[in-house]
């Protein structure tokens, strides 16, 4: 027996309460009119940044949207994701353009170059349009250490054609992409596995 009894007057107060409560949700909603393509930045240093990007294109999918990745640091991993994902064919184009972390190719000409190539098919993408999202994975880190003009970036972006959606994610996202974004969150790190010696594992980070 439950120690704590509901009484028909808490139940009605409960009522009551919610009642108010959905009333200035569903007033909320509505005032809500302006339909766009949002441009959405994951950054910070927890992790999932990625993952949530991820997310919205299962998503977009199950709207039978077709949708566009195009990752710029990270180099030929094998990941669940990428595997799942193309599963549904062309509704997906992914384009893993990086050559993995700048600590591990050691050479910026080099990362410059992958960036860039990883810029015109962005901008290839954006141009086409059946895609309806557009995941910019890694993004931030390219801008962070200059490997794209952050102008030529927020420019392209700004001027994006006005029903597509893109997501932005990496640590470290630049002030100037914050202030252009409709969305941004920041993933904090409250605690991470790896910091225990828990190596990454397959279908938990990648």
């Amino acid at each position: 027996m439950s120690n704590n009894p509901t009484t028909v007057d808490d139940t009605e107060r409960h009522k009551a309460k919610m009642a108010k409560r959905k009333a200035v949700q569903d007033a909320e909603v509505a005032s809500k009119q302006i339909e766009k393509g949002v441009l959405l930045v994951h950054t910070g240093p927890g992790k999932g940044k990625s993952t949530a990007a991820f997310g919205l294109v299962l998503r977009a999918l199950g709207h039978g949207w077709r949708v566009g990745v195009v990752q710029f640091i990270k180099g030929a991993w094998k990941t669940g994701e990428r595997d799942a994902l193309e599963r549904f064919g062309d509704q997906v184009s992914w384009h893993t353009m990086g050559e993995g972390f700048t600590w591990e190719t050691q050479d910026k000409a080099r990362d410059i170059a992958a960036a860039t190539r990883a810029w015109a098919k962005t901008k290839e993408l954006m141009d086409d349009p059946s895609i309806r999202l557009l995941v910019l994975d890694e993004l931030n880190i390219a801008l962070r250490y200059d490997y794209l003009s952050l102008d030529d970036v927020l420019e392209t972006l700004r001027a994006r054609r006005p029903d597509l959606h893109v997501v932005v994610t990496g640590r470290n996202a630049k002030p100037e992409l914050i202030a252009l974004a409709d969305g941004v969150t920041e993933m904090g790190a409250v605690k991470h596995h790896f910091a225990a010696g828990i190596k990454a594992q397959e279908g938990i980070e990648f």
